[in-house]
């Protein structure tokens, strides 16, 4: 079993490849993550965890609404494999659900080198097992479907943090569109607002009652269902 990390192109199935897409998603998250560490607080460090949230929660969300069910289908522990993962997962919506509730300061400075350790642990399971396990279970071409499939999902996924939703259907598949809609406007004022920053008083204001229409969202008890109880919160 080779990890992804020591796969060419061709090995992982080509460019349509659900392995090259995560190669590269994780590759980008390792310039961003570096980035980060060399960041001092203030304005360029909350620009890099913005981009690392939009690269990280969609790329979630897509892997638990198509690969992790393919995983447990096709792998004898799958099932085990993919609670490893969603429990990394469910760590990272929580770490980050903290951190923007947190001042500058040591707390905040420790939550963001743990963020930063389960991401990098995320990574290491997906491309040394559990990736590796589900090339050895499929087809190249069913590698090139899922591919399509979770590029699908990833483009129309929720873009920031939401601890309370399951990390498995239905309850995340039931979740994506009102959240996607919420994160989406979100990420449209914030980025209206740097352009121009008289907008930012009202856009602040407006993003702040969108996170409450998450909030209250993500209490539905039908977004909870399919959850391993490991990874409930709320």
């Amino acid at each position: 079993m080779t990890s992804l990390a020591d796969q060419d192109l061709d090995s992982l199935g080509g460019l349509l490849s659900i392995l090259t897409r995560q190669k590269r998603d994780h590759e980008r998250l390792d310039r961003l993550l570096q980035r980060l560490a060399h960041t001092p607080p203030g304005d360029e460090e909350h620009a890099t965890l913005q981009a690392i949230a939009r690269l990280v929660f969609p790329h979630a969300f897509a892997e638990e609404s198509v690969l992790w069910p393919e995983a447990r289908r096709v792998l004898p522990d799958g099932e085990q494999l993919t609670l490893q993962v969603e429990q990394e997962h469910q760590e990272v919506n929580e770490l980050w659900a903290s951190l923007e509730q947190l001042p500058p300061g040591p707390e905040r400075s420790t939550a963001i080198v743990r963020l930063t350790e389960v991401l990098r642990e995320d990574v290491r399971d997906e491309e040394d097992e559990l990736l590796p396990r589900l090339q050895g279970a499929v087809s190249v071409r069913r590698l090139r479907a899922l591919g399509v499939a979770w590029e699908a999902v990833r483009r129309t996924a929720p873009t920031r943090p939401h601890p309370v939703v399951s990390r498995r259907p239905p309850g995340n598949a039931l979740a994506a569109l009102p959240l996607t809609v919420v994160d989406r406007s979100r990420d449209a004022l914030e980025s209206g607002a740097r352009r121009f920053p008289r907008m930012q008083a009202p856009a602040s204001r407006t993003s702040h009652r969108l996170a409450a229409v998450a909030g209250r969202v993500e209490q539905a008890r039908l977004l909870r269902r399919g959850e391993d109880p490991s990874t409930h919160r709320g």
